[in-house]
């Protein structure tokens, strides 16, 4: 605990103290003291703050500070009831302030009454309520709003998960300060209802018990009830004003005096015109003009100065935009900022625009956040924030998926057409342009939104052109997910997993193996569409082998064999065997037969006519599998799966080369197609 926090701590014990043990006068004249003072700062603190978050606490300390009045309350019920006396700082305010007239203090209290409790708290109540309604119905749009600017590259990750909170603050804070004006409430009827009790018991103690006359017993303890009344509403006059303050402050650049002085002095003209009318009011009443002329011509020389300072910041910012203009152009961060390149751009015509632009219902924005989303939880990487521009070399209707500065995907939409794609052979039943679904390449028509149902019911896939690009996207960004991996992004999956498991962490790196070179063990995942998010596991196995060796193909191929159920389950569906085309022995010895070791790691030296004979084999089993309706898969030894997927990853970069040791023992593998050479 720190020291700082014991003061909270023991203003709360004192509250329950004085709920029960009776204190001195003395002690009560100091602790009002600091009721006052306290008080005076929360509203001092209300006014400078520039939006209500900067000071949260406020509906915790308003219960507080509303607990301490009270108590203080009880504690001089208790001293004025028993002694007669309260104390000199209530005695002051009983007989000084009020000039010890016991009808003015009455007034005077009844007056801070009615303001604290009819003008401030109900109002403040009201806005509390309103504020804490209306931002629960803006919470959804305003978390649109960050996603939007997030997907469209206008904040990073940590900047939206900032005003993601702020949002949900804001939400809390509100919420509270509904339920806490009503603290304020309730304390007005409570102070009304100690005086009633303090005038009536004092007056009937003083004569019962003290043995006073009536009148005497009614002075006596009717100047202290004031002075107590008025002593404990000073403080809370200023509490519930600042809890108006709080309520009804917006978000903004300065503070309360600012902007008061900002805004309320923003229209020279009015002032003249204020003036004015205090002149002209001087000049046709009774009232004397050496009260009226001051304050006019005060408005009149306040409304001309104030026109003049914006032309001395006019011509103060020209100057200094000829000066700062030449220094940016010849200044290095003009240049180096032209150097960065985003991870994921989407570029479109200006036909496409409606795709993006919310008011029009596009909801591209909207789909690229659950695809990066998706993709987090099959890959287990995080994937960029995708800028989205517009790009007028483009063709209308073209858009463009880069991936580091380079084009990996380009296509074309209609958007007034829905993509139809055939199950079988086409046969010319549907009339439409004819085009090639752009993700997988298979053909297709854009028909027209009159023809969709009759597609449909000739079962065809229809989608309209939201669902086509950001399929698109996609497969795009799957397929080329290990070129988003880097050391940097290596490192921030490192250090989420060393939160919950440290000591594995520290088995693996810095030593034996690099960020760098876990990175490539990563990346080679990711190359062959197997997803690295049970990061553990991965990690077991590199603490397993990473001591034996360096190599990062190798360490791979062990980490594809730890993640054995992984990739079983990622080819085959339940109660359903896998299909195979399997390697014969004769290829896997000459492959085997042609890797090189070298000390920098190990390599197929094929002979090329040989290499050519088994890829024209390949070809003919994958296609032989295709044409059937099974997904090939190449089925081969651990010793020889590296260096066949090297072979076939140029011609067949979607069929998945597996080992025998990546399948789980209870799968049922059925061979439709050996790979074999003459």
């Amino acid at each position: 605990m720190a020291a700082r926090e014991l003061p909270v701590i023991a203003g709360v014990i004192l509250i329950i103290a004085m709920l029960i043990i009776p204190f001195p006068t003395w002690l009560l004249s100091f602790l009002i003291i600091c009721n006052i003072s306290l008080a005076l700062l929360v509203l001092l603190i209300s006014m400078n703050m520039k939006e209500p978050l900067q000071f949260s606490v406020f509906p915790s300390l308003l219960l507080l500070l509303t607990l301490f009045r009270l108590g203080l309350n009880i504690s001089t019920t208790r001293s004025i009831l028993s002694k007669g006396n309260a104390g000199g700082v209530i005695e002051t305010f009983g007989s000084f302030v009020v000039g010890g007239n016991i009808v003015v203090g009455l007034v005077v209290f009844l007056i801070l009454i009615i303001i604290q409790f009819i003008v401030i708290t109900k109002g403040a109540e009201r806005v509390a309520e309103v504020a804490a309604r209306f931002t629960l119905d803006a919470m959804p749009g305003k978390q649109m709003s960050i996603d939007a600017d997030l997907n469209a590259g206008m904040i990073s990750d940590q900047e939206a998960r900032i005003r993601r909170e702020k949002v949900s603050r804001e939400a809390d804070f509100y919420g509270a300060m509904d339920g806490a004006s009503k603290f304020v409430k309730g304390d007005a009827i409570a102070s009304i209802v100690i005086v009633i009790i303090n005038l009536i018991f004092g007056i009937i103690i003083g004569m019962t018990q003290m043995g006073l006359a009536i009148s005497d017993a009614a002075s006596q303890f009717s100047l202290m009830t004031v002075g107590d009344g008025i002593v404990s509403q000073v403080p809370a006059l200023l509490i519930s004003t600042a809890t108006g303050i709080m309520v009804t402050r917006a978000a903004s650049d300065g503070n309360l005096g600012q902007d008061v002085m900002a805004q309320l002095l923003s229209y020279p003209m009015m002032l003249y015109m204020a003036g004015g009318t205090i002149f002209l009011l001087g000049l046709f009443t009774p009232i004397h003009d050496l009260l009226t002329i001051p304050v006019s011509a005060a408005l009149a020389i306040g409304g001309y100065q104030l026109q003049q300072v914006p032309k001395k910041a006019d011509k103060a910012g020209d100057v200094a935009e000829e000066e700062i203009q030449p220094e940016e152009m010849k200044s290095p961060e003009s240049v180096m900022s032209l150097l960065d390149i985003d991870p994921i751009e989407f570029e479109f015509g200006y036909g496409l625009i409606p795709l993006v632009e919310t008011s029009q219902g596009g909801d591209l924005l909207d789909r690229i956040v659950m695809i990066r989303r998706q993709l987090a939880i099959e890959l287990g990487i995080v994937i960029p924030v995708v800028r989205i521009r517009d790009n007028i070399q483009l063709q209308p209707n073209e858009y463009r998926l880069k991936i580091k500065g380079n084009e990996l995907a380009r296509g074309e939409l209609l958007l007034d057409h829905f993509l139809a794609m055939t199950p079988g052979e086409d046969d010319g039943a549907i009339n439409g342009i004819a085009t090639v679904e752009p993700a997988f390449g298979l053909p297709a028509k854009w028909i027209t939104e009159e023809q969709k149902e009759q597609a449909e019911m000739m079962g065809y896939t229809v989608v309209d052109p939201p669902t086509v690009v950001s399929t698109h996207i996609t497969e795009t960004i799957r397929s080329n997910a290990y070129e988003l991996l880097g050391r940097q992004e290596t490192k921030g999956l490192i250090d989420h997993l060393k939160e919950s498991n440290p000591v594995l962490v520290e088995e693996v790196t810095p030593n034996p193996l690099s960020v760098g070179e876990i990175q490539k063990v990563l990346s080679n995942l990711l190359k062959e569409h197997v997803s690295i998010r049970n990061l553990p596991a991965i990690f077991e196995t590199l603490a397993d082998y990473g001591k034996l060796s360096t190599d990062t193909d190798l360490l791979t191929e062990y980490v594809r064999q730890s993640l054995a159920r992984q990739i079983t389950e990622q080819y085959t569906t339940a109660g359903d065997n896998l299909k195979v085309i399997t390697v014969s022995g004769k290829v896997e010895k000459l492959i085997a037969d042609s890797i090189q070791q070298t000390e920098h790691g190990n390599y197929l030296s094929l002979d090329p006519a040989i290499s050519q004979k088994i890829i024209e084999s390949v070809t003919e089993q994958v296609d032989k599998v295709s044409m059937t309706g099974s997904a090939p898969v190449l089925l081969c030894s651990p010793a020889v799966r590296m260096y066949l997927r090297q072979m076939t990853e140029r011609y067949f970069p979607q069929v998945p080369v597996l080992s025998y040791n990546e399948l789980e023992a209870n799968v049922e593998v059925q061979s439709i197609g050996l790979v074999n050479i003459e």
